[in-house]
């Protein structure tokens, strides 16, 4: 155990929890606008299974990283679109809609892996690119500084959405919707329309965060999430709604996967208990998400549909 704590296996440790929290990151961001403007959607793992099978396979094809950004991000558009008709205009239950659509992307991605590819095969993810002089500080540069721009993105994105929601009249507008939609729609403000920008948005951020999975592992393989997009839902009651608490949460889910994969890496965890290591993430994170849903309150409207006219 003692040589965990040296000092090459906690940066290694800290900068791994970066890369483990990017595609949370993402997934949790865009369910983050979703559910501020009152729509849940349970199909982000579904979208994220697709996403990340079409980066993975455009990389194997064409070996173009960006283009393959693009295609995931067009998938999870297209799956956004399909969810916020049936969530919006259709009015469906959105938890069961949106387990269809997650069981829809678990069985499609599948079956267009075992069909186009068949056999795990790895692909090349974006370089390392090392921020100059940050990068050269000792010790934190390597932890913080040292990483694939997808990573950065997903950071990066965190600030962004957190002015947008707080500082914009789109951001007010998502706010009002998710909290009262009635209200909303006296101002003028279409509710259709907020919504279903907010549930495409998600799904597409859920898309890259998809493809920044395949392209971080370099591989794709069935089911290659394990319920990530779940745990990205579960990130956004954790972090209160607010993109700053759903990054504080990802990092937490990436601490703590990090640490597993290192222990075991150093023998630390037996071989036999390796199974119920893998867990200890989730459970943790299932945790405190009990103590913040309990400290917290939802957006009002988050889950119910509205009819004009109502």
């Amino acid at each position: 155990m003692a040589e965990f704590f040296t000092t090459a296996i906690i940066v290694s440790t800290v900068a791994s929890t970066f890369r483990f929290a990017t595609s949370y990151l993402y997934a949790a961001i865009g369910e983050t606008f979703g559910q501020r403007s009152g729509v849940l959607n349970l199909g982000v793992d579904g979208i994220m299974l697709l996403g990340a099978f079409g980066a993975y396979y455009t990389v194997l094809k064409s070996g173009n990283l960006w283009l393959a950004l693009a295609v995931a991000a067009a998938i999870g558009m297209l799956m956004g679109l399909a969810m916020a008709y049936a969530s919006v205009t259709l009015q469906a239950e959105q938890g069961i809609s949106g387990i269809g659509f997650y069981l829809f992307g678990l069985g499609l991605s599948d079956l267009l892996f075992q069909k186009l590819v068949g056999t795990p095969l790895p692909i090349d993810g974006f370089p390392n690119l090392r921020i100059p002089l940050l990068a050269d500080i000792p010790i934190v540069g390597e932890m913080l500084f040292d990483h694939s721009i997808i990573v950065y993105g997903a950071f990066l994105l965190v600030p962004v959405a957190a002015f947008v929601l707080n500082r914009t009249t789109v951001g007010l507008n998502i706010r009002a919707v998710g909290e009262n939609p009635e209200a909303a729609d006296t101002l003028g403000v279409s509710v259709a329309k907020v919504r279903y920008f907010t549930v495409i948005l998600g799904s597409t951020l859920a898309g890259i965060g998809g493809a920044a999975l395949a392209t971080e592992l370099g591989i794709f393989q069935q089911n290659l999430t394990a319920g990530q997009g779940f745990i990205a839902v579960a990130l956004v009651y954790f972090g209160a709604w607010r993109p700053l608490g759903v990054m504080f949460g990802a990092l937490l889910y990436g601490f703590v996967a990090a640490v597993v994969l290192q222990l075991k890496t150093l023998g630390v965890i037996p071989l036999g208990a390796s199974d119920l290591a893998a867990m200890l993430p989730a459970l943790i994170t299932i945790l405190a998400l009990v103590v913040a849903v309990q400290r917290e309150r939802q957006p009002a409207a988050l889950t119910k549909p509205y009819e004009r006219g109502e």
